[in-house]
């Protein structure tokens, strides 16, 4: 997608799905094509964690002892990265929040900023074909070029079309029976923000069972909306 000017009001977008849907290619297109910035709550907590930040350090200190960073924490981490010259534009948040107790903590935050959340967009899939989708996937262990068991096999058997590495790897968790139990998960822990954001007016709807760049212009179409470009 070719570059899009945009208002200069920081845009606040989340990107909601299960797991396998394409949030994180999706969400790096978004990046390319309106100069957003996406945060993950991974990201997020390592990049404080290696800056030292406060909050960095209370994430880190929960973490060794293998405990789960607090939602408290976490919009902590969250306040200072929206604060950061490189968000002016705006950002897209993949992966947070997952829950409503997260999503009100989120608005609060928000609040204090004068921003809103702009738009939640819900990528809408079938977890049968999720199932299919994230169990066959592998990758490259020389470049981490992805393939998958029936979608994308190597041009040659056995060899990396990218590096030309025989070797392949394929997370543990990347089975039929795991990624059922984490769209479950999903839905019964996070599909309720749909619903939150759709009472908000805020909640787009796109169909993600299509091809990448189908999808992506999808979302184009809807992002320019939210950010008031339609």
């Amino acid at each position: 997608m070719a570059g899009v000017d945009v208002m200069t009001t920081p845009a606040v977008l989340i990107l909601l799905g299960p797991p396998g849907a394409g949030k994180g290619t999706q969400a790096r297109k978004l990046e390319e094509a309106f100069g957003l910035v996406q945060l993950s709550t991974g990201d997020l907590l390592r990049a404080a964690v290696a800056a030292g930040t406060p909050a960095g350090q209370k994430a880190q200190a929960v973490m060794e002892a293998g405990d789960l960073v607090s939602d408290e924490i976490v919009i902590a981490i969250l306040r200072d990265r929206l604060a950061e010259p490189d968000c002016t534009k705006g950002v897209i948040l993949d992966g947070f929040p997952r829950t409503t107790v997260q999503a009100e903590a989120l608005d609060r935050l928000l609040a204090e900023t004068g921003q809103r959340i702009d738009g939640a967009i819900s990528l809408e899939v079938e977890d049968a074909e999720m199932v299919t989708r994230i169990s066959g996937r592998y990758t490259c262990a020389g470049c981490g070029e992805g393939y998958h068991d029936t979608f994308k096999t190597p041009a040659q058997a056995g060899l990396c079309d990218t590096c030309g590495k025989t070797e392949f790897l394929r997370r543990a968790d990347d089975n039929a029976e795991t990624v059922a139990s984490r769209l479950a998960a999903y839905h019964a822990q996070t599909a309720p923000l749909i619903a939150y954001y759709d009472g908000k007016g805020v909640l787009k709807r796109i169909d993600a069972m299509g091809g990448i760049d189908e999808i992506a212009q999808g979302l184009a179409t809807i992002v320019k909306g939210a950010m008031g470009k339609a």
